[in-house]
């Protein structure tokens, strides 16, 4: 089956995480994503941990599936006039340069425009293109901080902490991904194309729905709560005899129904504990009643009754656990793919389902410059104007695919 956007073609200049997760979410979707590193040593994720034994990172392939990678010397002359050969009838390019970079290169969206006016420019960035901290750079780090989300996660009381997970890095990958896909519908309906423009700061502050609410609201600044809720409780995790369960008893009737989970049926009648309201005043009481009950059982125990009454809830799983569930098996979440030289490789699926389907003959990770001879003679060059390119270190070629030349 083709994926819907088979038929787009996208030129990833980025590196990292935000930009190659918007190039695999493309690629997963039917886009062509050729992803254009630089050389000689490609993107800076091929170094991350954890290095396998074969010499790749697996940081750097969990994010890169489905693409044709080049490496080109954007420093050199014939590496750029590569470079605008293969934007000229591309959909889109994707970038996380610091600001000005591309310019440097000549390669700056007014010029690409004249070009193509068709194509589809998006930048990922720390900040954003505009504003007073447009020329600053960014990571995760730093963008989790300067958008509040540290100041509400964790324990209160504790140090600033960061998720455990680079979320404003991914959702920044997942609204570049929406916005190209966005600016592709108008293009197909126009023909013009335009910048789609998103940051790390952006990505983060778009986490902070539920605080922003609360702070334009009524001024209330809310306070680190761990995994509990600043809108309703009992919503977080407890203690089980083995372990943890997350318990979604977020309205009156599923309160309810832990009540008779629990085999509660005192604390119906407690007015501490009558309406939301009062249950929010008396957290720190119901969830230490809650919590004693809750650890006379084991998690599966507590999730088994809690299925049966209709009350949303689950274990706390660890990374294993959650990587092997049986769910995200039957979901798709876990993919294999071949690589030429780690073999098969796991990595996390596509999250998101088409009716009308979606190709599943997923691609590996590219080598550094595992496609640049076939995506030359794409572009129309000669053996001897290839051979010129690779003499002048203007483009890179991996070794297994010039034997195979």
């Amino acid at each position: 089956m083709a994926g819907p956007l088979t038929g787009m073609r996208v030129i990833e200049l980025t590196h990292i995480m935000s930009g190659p997760i918007c190039g695999m979410m493309l690629a997963d979707m039917g886009a062509d994503v050729i992803k254009v590193e630089k050389t000689p040593d490609g993107d800076d994720s091929r170094r991350f941990a954890p290095i396998l034994a074969c010499g790749e990172s697996a940081s750097f392939m969990i994010v890169n599936r489905n693409k044709r990678g080049i490496g080109l010397n954007l420093k050199t002359e014939g590496g750029r006039e590569v470079l605008l050969k293969l934007l000229a009838d591309a959909d889109a390019v994707t970038e996380n340069y610091r600001a000005g970079t591309m310019e440097k290169f000549g390669l700056g969206y007014e010029r690409l425009r004249q070009i193509n006016p068709g194509l589809i420019y998006c930048s990922i960035s720390g900040f954003g293109r505009t504003g007073p901290y447009a020329d600053k750079g960014g990571f995760d780090l730093i963008a989790q901080g300067m958008s509040g989300l540290m100041s509400v996660t964790g324990e209160a009381g504790r140090p600033p902490i960061k998720a455990g997970s680079p979320v404003a890095d991914i959702n920044a990958g997942i609204l570049a991904a929406l916005g190209i896909a966005a600016a592709y519908a108008q293009k197909l309906r126009t023909g013009l194309g335009q910048i789609v423009d998103t940051s790390l700061f952006e990505a983060g502050l778009q986490q902070m729905y539920w605080p922003a609410a609360n702070y334009f609201g009524d001024g209330t600044i809310l306070p680190k709560m761990g995994s509990a809720n600043s809108t309703s409780t009992p919503y977080q995790a407890f203690p089980s005899k083995d372990g943890w369960i997350n318990i979604g008893a977020a309205n009156q009737n599923n309160y309810e129904r832990l009540l008779e989970v629990l085999q509660m049926p005192e604390l119906a009648s407690d007015p501490r504990f009558a309406d939301n309201t009062a249950r929010m005043q008396n957290r720190e009481a119901l969830v230490r009643i809650l919590a004693d009950r809750l650890m006379t059982r084991t998690t599966q125990e507590w999730v088994v009754l809690c299925d049966a009454a209709g009350l949303p809830a689950g274990a706390v799983l660890e990374i294993p656990e959650a990587l092997t569930h049986p769910q995200a098996v039957a979901r798709d979440m876990i993919v294999e793919t071949e690589h030429p030289t780690a073999g098969s490789v796991k990595s996390l699926g596509l999250p998101i389902r088409f009716s009308g389907g979606r190709d599943n003959s997923l691609r590996a990770a590219p080598l550094l410059g595992q496609h640049t001879h076939e995506v030359l003679l794409e572009l129309g060059y000669s053996g001897q104007e290839i051979d010129r390119l690779t003499e002048e270190k203007a483009v890179l070629m991996h070794e297994a695919a010039q034997d195979a030349v």
